[in-house]
């Protein structure tokens, strides 16, 4: 029996993700990182390995797209409030960072180099530093939330910005191809237009696109959006001649203060995840291991040069900008490495004959080392760290963010969750609102209040929303099974929040009170109470009397609800009805 040829690329994808599966959780044990995992592995299956690809290039242009939606994701976090509160950070100290590191690192490579155009590439590629894998390391820590942890955040966020503007630099230096495509002022008008024309479709047409899609389409159409609108603005501007990744970012940032920038980034999450897999494991399939072994006093001499300028550079920055000396130290020991980012502009410059592909595998191989590097120098400092502070030399460190706020984050934003929302607001309590009624969303935004749209049973969306720092999650949605699959999602996902629910009866309340929840009340309960007191003075009931009533509903109410648990629904029901005893009037002695 015959047996029919396999689709294509079948045999290549097995290879590609069994090869991952088996690297990145052992990196990932080995205190590596996924990152290195994913370059390990394609180090292995590559053309210098075991030869199972030898075609790597046709890999790395499909995973660029992961580049692109990872630069759609980080304008999609770029909130103006965010950006204002951290501008100092984020402008003054990132944007110091990577100017004078790229400068001082240029100037030191142009003396190796053959080049000018590939020092300045070499250097201020080897200026950035890894997103993926410094974060990784501060949440590990669970640093993230410190105040150099946010420092260090803020320097990553500006180097992801920078490589904007670092790749149109990369293609401008770039030698010529042929002939011009036309006048300069045709081209800069072209890439005028696109940029404008992104701008103008992503300020008036998005919002509106959404809202008709959840209105009307399924959740794959609204996954099905999200990926036209990062990948369509990267083709416009592809198309003028511009970035990708550009495109990709603006479209973000135009989207950050959407309703739907919270589900948007929980569907496209995965999509950017195993593409930039995948991406860095075609950049492991690039890496010339001969290159590597030919020339290795060339790439270690280059990892102390990048580590030490860089740390050295961090450290007297983060000083100035205000950082304790602890900090700046932890800073400067969290961020030295090379980032993925570089292998985006070595890449981009090889393909565009800026360097040759020896220059390309070494600069690749010194990134990698670093990365490597810089778990094994946060041990060290953390030993030093500690062995001071031990013997008094060293303060402690407070590990504690001075702007650290509880939050809450309100499921359901219908009349029950606003009112709850003008009780915390009242005290500048931070809020994040969801919903999944679009014409409700829009109701709360023209009243100020900022509400996303997304599916509360979802784990992706509600960590998007911020569920994982969220001191108490509000579920005041209407639909009793929603809540109850919320509930156990929260429970599995998320176990520092507390949960405060919306009963919708009294069947509702005695569910949520088996299911454990932290808090619940009763929808109508408290406004049958006010409403109840008001008829009562109306009638000229005595206010002391009113009060009595009060308190003896309420424990009755909870006495029903105790009986309810066990013995079904219509328990305790002769306890509804029963009038609350008058007090005695007290009789003197003497009469």
């Amino acid at each position: 029996m015959a047996t029919e040829a396999a689709p294509p690329f079948l045999l290549e994808s097995v290879v590609l993700l069994g090869t991952a599966v088996i690297a990145v959780p052992l990196a990932k044990r080995l205190g590596l990182g996924a990152v290195l995992g994913y370059l390990g592995a394609g180090i292995l299956i590559g053309p210098h390995g075991l030869g199972l690809f030898r075609n790597a290039e046709t890999v790395l242009q499909v995973s660029e797209l992961g580049v692109v939606l990872l630069l759609f994701l980080i304008g999609l976090e770029l909130t103006p409030s965010r950006l204002w509160h951290m501008r100092r950070d984020i402008f003054g100290l990132g944007t110091a960072q990577v100017v004078l590191t790229g400068l001082i690192l240029t100037a030191l490579i142009s003396a190796l180099a053959d080049s000018w155009r590939v020092a300045a590439v070499a250097g201020f590629g080897m200026a950035l530093s890894s997103t993926a894998f410094a974060l990784q390391l501060l949440q590990e820590r669970g640093q993230l939330q410190t105040s150099y942890g946010q420092r260090a955040f803020a320097i990553l966020l500006l180097q992801d910005i920078a490589i904007v503007p670092l790749l149109a630099g990369v293609a401008l230096m770039a030698p010529g191809s042929g002939e011009p495509k036309g006048p300069l002022w045709q081209e800069a008008g072209t890439a005028v237009a696109a940029i404008g024309s992104v701008l103008v479709v992503g300020r008036y047409g998005l919002n509106p696109l959404f809202s008709f899609l959840t209105r009307w389409g399924a959740r794959e159409v609204m996954l099905i959006a999200a990926l036209l609108v990062a990948l369509g603005s990267a083709s416009v501007l592809h198309l003028a001649g511009l970035s990708m990744a550009l495109g990709a970012f603006i479209a973000g940032v135009l989207l950050a203060e959407s309703s739907f920038r919270h589900t948007l980034e929980a569907d496209i999450e995965p999509f950017r995840s195993l593409l930039m897999g995948l991406f860095f494991m075609a950049v492991g399939m690039t890496f010339a291991l001969d290159v590597v072994f030919a020339s290795w006093p060339v790439i270690l001499a280059g990892v102390v040069l990048v580590m030490s300028v860089k740390g050295l550079l961090l450290w007297a920055l983060a000083r100035i900008f205000g950082a304790s000396n602890t900090d700046a130290l932890r800073i400067a020991t969290t961020l030295p490495q090379g980032g993925e980012f570089a292998f985006v502009l070595f890449s981009s410059a090889a393909a565009l004959n800026l360097m040759n592909q020896n220059d390309k595998s070494g600069l690749i191989a010194v990134v990698i080392v670093t990365m490597m590097m810089t778990p094994l120098v946060c041990a060290a400092y953390d030993r030093i760290a500690a062995r001071l502070r031990a013997r008094g030399v060293a303060p402690e460190v407070v590990e504690s963010f001075e702007e650290a706020k509880a939050s809450v984050l309100i499921c359901g934003f219908g009349r029950f969750g606003m009112v709850a929302a003008q009780m915390l607001s009242a005290e500048g309590i931070a809020i994040t609102a969801m919903d999944r009624n679009a014409r409700r969303i829009d109701y709360a935004r023209k009243l100020g209040y900022k509400v996303y749209y997304g599916d509360i049973t979802r784990a992706d969306v509600l960590r998007s929303a911020g569920a994982d720092q969220a001191a108490v999650i509000a579920l005041c949605v209407e639909r009793d099974d929603i809540m109850r699959k919320a509930i156990d999602c929260i429970r599995e996902n998320f176990h520092n929040a507390r949960i405060y629910c919306r009963a919708t009866d009294q069947a509702h309340a005695i569910d949520l009170t088996k299911l454990g929840v932290d808090f619940h009340v009763r929808e109508t309960f408290e406004s049958g109470i006010l409403f109840g007191r008001a008829a009562l003075e109306a009638l000229a009931i005595p206010a002391d009397r009113i009060a009595t009533i009060e308190e003896d509903v309420r424990q009755r109410d909870s006495e029903v609800l105790r009986l309810q648990l066990t013995g079904g629904l219509f328990a305790g029901a002769d306890i509804l009805h029963a009038r609350t005893p008058r007090k005695e009037p007290k009789h003197s002695e003497d009469a």
